[in-house]
C-alpha cells in the first residue's frame, strides 16, 4: 500500500484532500500542525493527526497542501528526512515554478490542479450543481505535470490526484510552465479581472437606475449564451449589432499589447508576487 505523508491536512485545501482520500487504497498519516486545524480534522473527519517524523517514516509520497508562500519553508524543512525516489506532490505550480522546491534530482515533483467544475455541464443533484470548487459532488477536469522522476512515476501521480480531486472526467498531461499560463495567466491575470471588470460594469448599470435584480439576471443570463456561442459548446453566431459592439467595444475596453501578461517575464513576476 502506498504511504502518503499530506501536510497541511487540516487547512481549507488540506481537509478536502484528507476527506477524499479517506477510505482510499492509499495509507494515509495527516499533519496538522495548528490546534484548530487538528480539531477541524478530528471533529469533522474523525482522523487524528501525527507528528512530521511519524508520518515521513517510510512515506512514499508527500503531498504539500499548504500555502504558496510555505512551500518553500515547509520542504526545506523536511528534505533531510525525505528517501531517493520519493514523490513530492504539490498543488500549485507557482512555487514549482518559483525554484522553491529543494535541488533534489532524486526526487520525483509532480504538480496538479483542478480546472474546477465547468460552467457547462450536466449536473443535476443540488449538491453536485452548487458545487462550485469541485472536489465534492461535482464532475470536473485536472491538469498535472511530471516536473521531474522517472516515467513510471506519472502513473502514481495521477491517480493520487484523481482521487484528491475527485470526481474526474478529463486529465491533462502539460508541463510545469504550462500550468503557471494557465494559473495566474490564465485564470487568474485575465479571466479574474476581467469577471471582476464585468461585475463592476454591472454595479455601474445599478448606479444609473438600473434595478439590481434585474441587472445581474441580464447580465448572467447573457454570459451564459454570449459564452456558449463563443467557446462553441452549441453552434452560433451573433448579430450584426453584437458584433459592431464587439469591435468597437474591446478596443475600449482592452490595451493594445495586453497578450504580454503570457510573456514569461510576466508570468514569472506574478508568480514572484504569489510566492
Amino acid at each position: 500500500m502506498t504511504a502518503i505523508a499530506l501536510f497541511g491536512a487540516g487547512g481549507k485545501m488540506g481537509c478536502r484532500l484528507s476527506a477524499n482520500l479517506k477510505g482510499s487504497a492509499f495509507e494515509v498519516r495527516h499533519v496538522e500542525p495548528s490546534e484548530t486545524g487538528r480539531a477541524r480534522l478530528s471533529g469533522e473527519l474523525g482522523i487524528q493527526a501525527v507528528e512530521a517524523d511519524v508520518a515521513l517514516e517510510g512515506a512514499d509520497v508527500v503531498i504539500l497542501a499548504v500555502p504558496d508562500t510555505a512551500i518553500q519553508k515547509v520542504a526545506a524543512s523536511i528534505e533531510a528526512k525525505l528517501k531517493a525516489g520519493t514523490i513530492v506532490v504539490v498543488l500549485d505550480a507557482a512555487a514549482p515554478a518559483a525554484g522553491h522546491l529543494p535541488h533534489r534530482p532524486d526526487l520525483t515533483y509532480f504538480v496538479t490542479h483542478p480546472c474546477h467544475p465547468p460552467i457547462f455541464n450536466d449536473e443535476t443533484e443540488l449538491d453536485a450543481k452548487r458545487d462550485f470548487f469541485g472536489g465534492v459532488a461535482a464532475k470536473q477536469h485536472i491538469v498535472s505535470a511530471l516536473m521531474q522522476g522517472p516515467e513510471e512515476h506519472w502513473a502514481v501521480g495521477e491517480e493520487i490526484a484523481r482521487v484528491i480531486w475527485a470526481p474526474v472526467m478529463r486529465s491533462h498531461r502539460v508541463t510545469v510552465e504550462q500550468i503557471a499560463l494557465l494559473e495566474p495567466g490564465l485564470s487568474e491575470t485575465v479571466c479574474a479581472s476581467l469577471l471582476f471588470v464585468m461585475r463592476q460594469a454591472m454595479d455601474e448599470c445599478v448606479r444609473r437606475g438600473v434595478p439590481r435584480e434585474a441587472a445581474r439576471d441580464f447580465l448572467l443570463g447573457h454570459m451564459n449564451v454570449l459564452g456558449a456561442v463563443i467557446f462553441e459548446e452549441t453552434p452560433g453566431v451573433f448579430s450584426d449589432a453584437c458584433n459592431k459592439a464587439i469591435e468597437f467595444g474591446i478596443p475600449a475596453l482592452m490595451r493594445d499589447d495586453w497578450k504580454k501578461v503570457f510573456e514569461p517575464e510576466e508570468i514569472a513576476e506574478s508568480i514572484r508576487r504569489i510566492t
